[in-house]
């Protein structure tokens, strides 16, 4: 049997064929960059790399840096905010190795790990879970001469720093979004642990929903638990039967809480990182970390031996933290005055917490006219007039 002959193209047809295919390619890969958030932030790494260089080499930086992760870097929230850092110290030093660890517990796993950074020659880690901080402590009584940036601890040692963003100013934007955009005047809020920086951001998120809509409600689900997906989506559903039309979130991995409300066509608010991928046309907004610049120039201190371990708390003003994009159905005079309330933080106009604030047993936490420092805020153990629900010991 012959086989059957192939019909060529003429050449100008293949090199027309040709040409329409690179475009094609080349207009995916310039969707898929646009998609791909820039790891050093808004600033941009080019923009912090000419700040941060402009007195010091970034190509001297050599050292080993150590990450831990209590979870996986892809959950849309917590460690993949802080993941963001990591990437933005990637390339800003190019002459620095970076040992990462994910899914690393809170317990004395954590210390192990640390320990074979060390071994393996790291002499600055990034301890990025709250419940890393005594770990890291431990360790650094044993390894005098490795500094630790912890983020979001309440103590220090000679090697063991911490650092934090004001997150709650942007919570407080956030709930001035979902205030707007709430229908039933229902809000849901789903946490893990009643630590005080998570009873400070339901507040915050509260106080900035009310600020706008006197009438909202603010309904609190603890699950005990940074990220369980089953228990997340669970808590989620609890509170779209209680008519709760705005869900948002303070746990590690926000997307099972996206998913769910988006199921059933409830808002989502995020937490941590921008998620609006997730469920675009029922994310509104959300505050989101920016690390990367401030890690690095807390890496570059301890490269340089000049770092003195500290408690330091960084907010919008600083970039640390800010608002993610806004969802394609917020109307645009809600983007306007949330960008307002943000602008006003920003100015010092606002200040959320500026008494007088009151609990749910109608007492005055905080008197009329003060504002409290950041460190008595995130000594926070009560919860706000109108949020619903009781914390757990």
């Amino acid at each position: 049997m012959t086989p059957r002959k192939t019909r060529k193209l003429p050449l100008y047809l293949s090199l027309v064929l040709a040409l329409i295919l690179t475009q094609a390619l080349m207009l995916v890969a310039h969707a898929q960059e646009a998609e791909t958030p820039d790891p050093c932030g808004p600033m941009g790494t080019e923009a912090v790399a000419e700040s941060l260089g402009a007195d010091f080499d970034l190509a001297s930086l050599d050292a080993k840096i150590g990450f831990l992760y209590v979870g996986p870097v892809d959950d849309f929230g917590y460690n993949y905010a802080a993941n963001q850092g990591k990437l933005c110290m990637e390339a800003l030093f190019p002459n620095a190795e970076f040992l990462v660890a994910e899914n690393v517990p809170e317990n004395a796993e954590a210390e192990r790990v640390m320990e074979q950074m060390i071994r393996s020659g790291a002499t600055i880690i990034f301890p990025t879970s709250f419940g890393h901080l005594d770990p890291a402590i431990r360790v650094g009584q044993r390894f005098p001469d490795v500094t630790f940036f912890h983020l979001g601890g309440p103590q220090t040692t000679e090697n063991v720093g911490t650092f934090f963003g004001e997150i709650w100013q942007m919570e407080y934007a956030s709930g001035v979004a979902a205030g707007l955009m709430t229908e039933t005047n229902k809000l849901g809020f789903i946490v893990a642990f009643p630590i005080p920086q998570v009873l400070l951001n339901i507040n915050a998120f509260h106080l900035g929903a009310q600020s706008v809509n006197p009438d909202v409600t603010t309904t609190v689900i603890f699950t005990s638990n940074w990220c369980d997906p089953g228990t997340q989506a669970e808590a989620a559903n609890t509170l779209i039967e209680q008519e709760i039309d705005v869900i948002t979130q303070h746990e590690d991995c926000p997307k099972p809480i996206i998913e769910a409300a988006d199921r059933n066509a409830v808002w989502s608010v995020g937490y941590h990182a921008d998620a609006s991928t997730v469920a675009p046309e029922t994310w509104i907004t959300g505050a989101r970390w920016v690390w990367g610049p401030s890690m690095a120039a807390l890496a570059i201190e301890a490269f340089e031996g000049t770092y003195e371990p500290k408690i330091q708390r960084l907010g919008i003003a600083d970039g640390v933290v800010d608002l993610s994009v806004f969802g394609p159905n917020v109307p645009d005079e809600v983007i306007e005055q949330v960008e307002a309330v943000k602008e006003a933080i920003i100015a010092d106009e606002l200040f959320p917490f500026e008494g007088p604030i009151y609990d749910q047993a109608g007492n005055v936490v905080i008197e009329e006219g003060v504002r409290p420092d950041t460190l008595t805020l995130e000594s926070m153990n009560y919860l706000v007039d109108g949020v619903v629900g009781t914390i757990p010991n």
